[in-house]
């Protein structure tokens, strides 16, 4: 009896420990043998699935916060989250929609992030649809973007700074979208900020009455809350209903290794669920839809999605490009008329791309492949270059556009890169008939100097054009003035906002303003002056091809394209610029700028020279003499046959951009 007793206690030790009430009732989280990247993925599954019908399209309000960069629209969509409790309050909450390491550090929105918001007003529970947009004019594109999926904007401007360029170029996207506007002020806790004359700039440049100005400070929380009442009173509902057949548009998009491409949405007419067979307008394919839910911010997966609604969508999409930005879902056998989409994204600068070891090359093949899955507005064409090797042609829609794509290849994938000075495409109208049948058309773009046809051949050459607008205290005007002319600007306008800041508008050449226009414009300004600009097409330009000559030979690379006004200046800077990097030898290497046979400037790199003549101790000069003469008929012919071989760490600097522009 004892031993059966015993025998039991040694089983019962063996027993595990039955699960505690709080272990039962914790949510299921990633086991640790899961990778991290997974996460998201499996605690989605974890979560119980919301009914989204109890929201019909008279409660639900989309709207996006629109604002000139670091105007705090990330900190008022933090407020918003914490006032509607979607997310908890503590200090830690400082940029909750800026997921990216990038945007986190420059502390700037790069990628629109939308969240969902449950709020109770006069008893009645709404669903607000937030979209946090950036403020750059690079990423206009997102913003334009984002506000397809809204009925109206938070226009936030800062109470110290009052309205600047980034601040105009986003009301009239909005004001051409017919949307609804709530003027917002922000930073009212500020030492020098100054509400009422903020109030008036916005009367006077928006005709917006002062009394519909919201102040507020985002960061202390003060009147956010006003806010939102405003967006369900001042923001109409959606215009659509749930009877009608489904009809939603893809206004994002982005890449999970695990799932495939994950879909924003924006549903303009019925309903769509898990299971569901859609067809896409633009690829014609056929998808079955895995998932479906809304972002609060995290993904919160939901039964349905209804008409009204903002979410995300899962079907099985390999690639980003079948989630065509723009494109129109519906379900299969109920086709519907597709809605208008956006325009693509045109790349506004070219830059080459090159691994720093050619070994790397496959590593940051896909290291690309996958950033642009995320980033579909980067155009990538296949480039090589003798003193490079091979590498990639990539275009962006700005200069920070194209550092923040470097930084990101940088931190998410460990990839150091060789970025070259950047270029914009120019045109070519071609008057040769071989030309014209060879290229199939009469009208060409340039990316490459490679790329550039004789004179002889062309018509003419046309250069892109923007319509830039400069927001500055009216002390810095003539300054400023005589930088826009010094970059062959054409003045447009000049409007004074009130008495202290003026508004300009100039037609600039695009590539007189890529590179380092902004930086002297908040140099010469101390900072105050903010610059926005658009596309403003092509203009006909007196464009030329610059070589560079190495004791006569041209080195390829080192061709550029410029205008004829400014060639003089690129010339003797890039000559500069390699008499610096080329390491001299035995012999005089002429370094020239030519346009055709004319060489317009020169540098010469002198040679090592030994002193022949240190032997030599009085005596007669002829001596002396006999020996320099054949010293330089050795050098004379050491030049003849020497061929001067530029090293690849020489044609990095002078092709890379230099940090100080």
């Amino acid at each position: 009896m004892a031993l059966a007793g015993r025998a039991v206690l040694r089983w019962g030790a063996r027993l595990p420990s039955p699960p505690s009430p709080c272990a039962a009732a914790a949510p299921l989280c990633r086991p640790a043998w899961l990778p991290a990247a997974c996460e998201r993925r499996y605690s989605s599954r974890g979560k119980e699935k919301l009914d989204m019908s109890t929201y019909p399209v008279e409660s639900i309000r989309n709207f996006s916060i629109i604002a000139h960069v670091d105007h705090g629209k990330s900190t008022l969509a933090d407020r918003l989250l914490e006032i509607t409790g979607t997310i908890s309050k503590t200090d830690r909450n400082k940029q909750v929609l800026d997921k990216l390491q990038v945007e986190r550090e420059r502390g700037i929105t790069v990628k629109a992030q939308s969240a969902s918001l449950f709020y109770n007003h006069e008893g009645i529970n709404y669903l607000l649809n937030l979209i946090d947009t950036p403020g750059h004019v690079d990423f206009s594109y997102e913003v334009s973007r984002s506000l397809s999926a809204c009925q109206g904007v938070i226009l936030v401007v800062d109470a110290n700074e009052g309205i600047q360029a980034q601040t105009v170029a986003n009301f009239y996207l909005a004001f051409e979208a017919q949307l609804s506007i709530i003027p917002v002020i922000n930073k009212i806790d500020l030492k020098n900020a100054d509400p009422e004359r903020v109030e008036k700039q916005i009367e006077k440049l928006f005709d917006i009455p002062t009394d519909e100005c919201v102040r507020i400070s985002a960061k202390q929380g003060t009147n956010v809350e006003k806010v939102l009442q405003k967006v369900i009173e001042k923001i109409p509902p959606p215009q659509c209903n749930t009877a009608d057949p489904l009809k939603a548009l893809v206004f994002d998009s982005t890449f999970d290794h695990y799932r495939g491409v994950v879909a924003n949405i924006a549903l303009f007419g019925g309903e769509v669920a898990k299971g569901h067979k859609i067809v896409s307008a633009h690829t014609k394919k056929r998808y079955e839809v895995n998932e479906v839910g809304i972002l609060t911010p995290d993904e919160q997966p939901t039964h349905k999605l209804y008409a009204g609604q903002v979410g995300y969508l899962i079907a099985g999409m390999k690639e980003v490009a079948e989630a065509q930005i723009g494109d129109t879902l519906f379900l299969y056998k109920q086709p519907v008329e597709p809605l208008p989409g956006f325009k693509s994204a045109k790349p506004m600068v070219f830059a080459g791309m090159y691994p720093i070891d050619q070994t790397e090359y496959n590593n940051l093949k896909s290291a690309l492949e996958r950033l642009t899955l995320n980033d579909s507005s980067v155009t990538v064409h296949r480039d090589s270059s003798l003193a490079l090797g091979a590498g990639w042609r990539l275009g962006f829609l700005g200069l920070l556009h194209m550092e923040v794509f470097n930084q990101r290849l940088e931190q998410e994938y460990n990839m150091s890169v060789i970025v070259t000075a950047p270029t914009v495409p120019y045109k070519a109208v071609l008057s040769s008939a071989k030309l014209i049948k060879e290229y199939g058309k009469d009208q060409i773009t340039i990316i490459s100097p490679a790329q550039f046809p004789d004179k002889l051949s062309v018509s003419e050459y046309l250069e892109p054009t923007v319509l830039g607008t400069i927001v500055t205290p009216h002390e810095y005007i003539g300054k400023i003035i005589t930088l826009c002319q010094d970059r062959r600007a054409v003045q447009k306008d000049m409007l004074y906002i009130d008495e202290n800041r003026v508004m300009l508008k100039y037609l600039f050449p695009l590539n007189e303003i890529v590179v380092d226009f902004y930086d002297a414009l908040k140099s010469l300004s101390s900072g105050y002056a903010s610059f926005d600009y658009e596309d403003a097409g092509y203009q006909s330009a007196d464009l030329i091809k610059m070589d560079i000559l190495l004791n006569g030979n041209p080195v390829e690379e080192l061709a550029t394209i410029t205008h004829k006004d400014k060639a003089h200046a690129a010339g003797k800077l890039l000559c500069e610029r390699l008499k610096e990097t080329i390491p001299r030898q035995l012999f005089e290497i002429a370094i020239q700028a030519a346009i055709g046979k004319k060489i317009i400037a020169r540098e010469t790199l002198k040679a090592y020279r030994k002193n022949v003549v240190a032997k030599c101790y009085g005596g007669d000069i002829t001596r002396r003499m006999k020996l320099l003469k054949r010293q330089a008929e050795g050098k004379r012919l050491m030049r003849k046959i020497g061929n001067v071989e530029v090293p690849r760490d020489a044609f990095i600097r002078v092709l890379k951009r230099e940090p100080d522009k």
